[in-house]
């Protein structure tokens, strides 16, 4: 989003805040949340309405882990930084269960299967599947199909659940307890000579003493600190209408397969819901936007209801985009700005926002706070 000269010509009110989060999705209003229990006063803003992008856009998947196989994940990362990471995630999903029970928000413990689309596939599954369990993890793996629809095998984690991520969005914001201003565009940060920030934004400019970036893909669109380390991503959905009585649920449970690049799930109102298919199309999906989806896209995902849920025969209902946020290696990142250190930022979990959104908030509230180094996720590793 840019702001005209029309819309906001640096006269707008000014606002004294404590902390001001920028971004009002799931990590967004974890950090407000966290940053109120250590007793902060906090404003969160956002160009859009709660929970309007990639967290209203995903797939309601909350599985534990990091988005690559166990054993690919230790190669690439270290054992050191896998384990962190799944801490990071387990922490990430008994906070949002907590919260979800209080709330009331949709959710069911279903588990999740991670399947195999061919006899390569199914090879790494079984090697994943016993780093996993070499490392205390207790996946089940299973050397057939459990869903019987053209798989060859499967990992099982019975402790992953589905849930609703709009509720879940707008009940975390409740429990933050912070102030929310919506459709407010930032388009600015400068110093403001005294340690602090001013926040050009549409309706205000915020005199902060600190920021909170969580501005996930557009961060290259807020400071060009990103521009290499964010790499905005574009995925798609499809959602039949509902089915009739006795043909729902057609999983139930959480599936994904294609190393993770298609993913499938029952709704909580009786339709199936299909993701995927940027594997085919990187380049359409780089560098995009979320307010529209593109036909090659969603033909792979038509073609693959008709493949693999030849039982559906109800019609497509919607479909939509939503954009995600990757760094060059994977993990999130969290740090301040160098130039301007009392601006933090938690961006960029790679589509795996609710594995990983809620503990990786946790840490750069910590270290915003106090300093902590927030370990594997800190952005000093990509230099």
């Amino acid at each position: 989003m840019t702001v005209s000269i029309w819309q906001a010509n640096d006269t707008q009110p000014r606002r004294e805040v404590d902390v001001l989060v920028v971004g009002a999705g799931l990590v967004g209003c974890a950090a407000a949340y966290f940053l109120a229990q250590a007793g902060r006063h906090v404003v969160i803003t956002d160009m859009r309405d709660v929970a309007l992008g990639a967290s209203s856009r995903n797939a309601g998947f909350m599985i534990t882990g990091l988005d690559t196989y166990y054993h690919h994940a230790v190669a690439r990362y270290g054992t050191a930084t896998v384990r962190e990471m799944w801490a990071i995630s387990k922490a990430s999903h008994a906070f949002w269960r907590r919260i979800a029970k209080e709330a009331g928000v949709p959710m069911q413990e279903c588990g999740s299967l991670l399947l195999a689309e061919s006899e390569e596939e199914k090879a790494d599954l079984a090697e994943a599947a016993r780093a996993a369990n070499a490392d205390g993890i207790d996946v089940i793996y299973h050397d057939h199909d459990p869903l019987n629809r053209g798989y060859y095998a499967a990992i099982e984690q019975p402790w992953d659940a589905a849930i609703q991520p709009y509720e879940l969005t707008r009940a975390v914001l409740a429990a933050s307890g912070a102030e929310f201003i919506p459709n407010n565009e930032l388009y600015a940060l400068r110093n403001d000579g005294a340690g602090g920030v001013l926040a050009f934004t549409r309706q205000f400019v915020f005199q902060a003493r600190q920021v909170m970036l969580c501005t996930n893909a557009y961060s290259v669109s807020v400071d060009p600190y990103f521009i290499g380390k964010v790499i905005p991503t574009r995925a798609q959905c499809l959602v039949t209408e509902p089915l009739p009585p006795g043909q729902s649920p057609v999983l139930n449970t959480l599936g994904y397969s294609d190393y993770g690049y298609m993913y499938y799930r029952d709704t909580f109102d009786g339709r199936l819901l299909i993701g995927g298919g940027r594997k085919q199309n990187k380049p359409l999906e780089h560098d995009t936007l979320d307010d529209r989806t593109n036909a090659p896209v969603q033909a792979i995902l038509d073609a693959y209801l008709r493949e693999h849920f030849p039982d559906v025969t109800v019609p497509v209902a919607r479909r939509w985009a939503g954009i995600m946020a990757f760094t060059p290696d994977g993990l999130p990142i969290v740090g301040s700005l160098p130039h301007l250190p009392a601006v933090h930022f938690c961006i960029a979990c790679n589509g795996h926002g609710i594995a990983l959104g809620a503990g990786t908030a946790e840490r750069a509230v910590a270290h915003l706070l106090t300093g902590t180094d927030p370990g594997p996720v800190h952005v000093r590793r990509l230099g």
